[in-house]
């Protein structure tokens, strides 16, 4: 999420040359099968980005085939939990981070408001302690999944990514995690790091600095990065927020909104850009840099380098693009999900 510098990861199970040519799996007529790393509850944009996720699966252009949390905060998990339900995927199976990073933060914690809204909203699992930890299940589904096919949006620390890479050939597979990933990963997009000003430390990055150290250096596929530069540039209206879902008095997303800051606020929509880009691809919304190399420091600074033979990029956006992304994040996110159509249907 955001704050100080960068933590990233990569894109292709096979290297393609040039990073402009990355996002032809969006075009596909199949499904782009998709897992979402997050840091989910210490900022808003992680549930409008989620929100976006399920939009794309109602219109069958990805298939959720796993969440997971790297907060250290079982509520975190349990949220994510709220969210399956309330949208109409309860069987996504939902992975917690286990001794993860310290992720304190200052603002209301709307995971766990959302609690208090029990039982209006439903979970899958009753008991947090029953939640799957994150780099068992990312063997396990990983392990079933078409070779070169799997797209990971990491919106938050680096830490589950970075023990994938470091895990053992176990039940699920014979591969140890760094030849996992090389076999099975098409893209990984990520939201993290700064490069606009390079004194900055971006907050998922510094949270967890020898894990993003470790994930630029050994991840095996090619990396597209959404910086911090880019998603402070456009911002989540507030207004929507307020007249854009009264046909609910309890959505998840909209209760969250309203618990992290005092209303009326409009968030950036830092982690809305990963995800937009790892399903959209670049298209009219995005120009992507050079390919690179990109290095994390030992303070938790990012910096890239240009290099023909790199497996990193980023993305930037001009003023024009930015009025377009706002739009789309909009249109999808006042979109009303297909569960709660059935439900209001199924009612009257």
């Amino acid at each position: 999420m955001r704050g100080f510098v960068i933590h990233i990861f990569l894109t292709a199970g096979i290297f393609i040359s040039s990073c402009n040519s990355l996002r032809k799996a969006a075009n596909a007529d199949k499904p782009i099968p998709v897992i979402f790393e997050t840091d989910m509850g210490n900022d808003i944009d992680d549930a409008l980005a989620l929100d976006m996720l399920y939009k794309y699966a109602d219109q069958g252009r990805i298939k959720l085939l796993a969440l997971s949390t790297n907060k250290n905060d079982l509520s975190s998990a349990s949220y994510l939990d709220v969210m399956n339900n309330w949208y109409g995927y309860p069987n996504i199976p939902v992975g917690a981070v286990v001794g993860g990073a310290n992720s304190e933060t200052g603002s209301v914690p709307y995971t766990e408001v959302l609690t208090n809204y029990l039982p209006a909203f439903k979970r899958t699992v009753s008991n947090n302690a029953n939640y799957a930890e994150s780099v068992a299940l990312y063997r396990r589904i990983l392990s079933v999944a078409a070779d070169y096919s799997v797209v990971i949006i990491s919106v938050g620390f680096s830490t589950n990514l970075a023990r994938l890479l470091d895990s053992a050939p176990d039940q699920y597979s014979h591969l140890a995690g760094k030849e996992l990933v090389a076999r099975k990963v098409k893209l990984l997009s990520v939201m993290a790091g700064n490069f606009k000003d390079q004194s900055f430390k971006e907050y998922n990055v510094i949270k967890d600095i020898p894990a993003a150290q470790q994930l630029f250096e050994l991840w095996p596929t090619q990396i597209v990065v959404s910086p911090f530069e880019l998603g402070d540039q456009i911002k989540y209206p507030a207004s929507s927020i307020r007249n854009d879902f009264n046909w609910t008095s309890h959505h998840p997303m909209v209760i969250a909104y309203k618990s992290y800051a005092k209303m009326p606020y409009d968030r950036q929509t830092w982690d809305l850009t990963s995800v937009l880009y790892a399903v959209e691809g670049a298209k009219h919304f995005f120009s992507l840099s050079e390919k690179g190399t990109i290095e994390v420091t030992n303070e938790g600074i990012t910096f890239f380098a240009p290099n023909r033979d790199g497996r990193h990029c980023y993305l930037r956006v001009n003023d024009e693009q930015a009025a377009r992304i706002k739009k789309r994040f909009m249109e999808l996110i006042t979109t009303k999900p297909l569960s709660q159509t059935r439900l209001q249907a199924d009612s009257r």
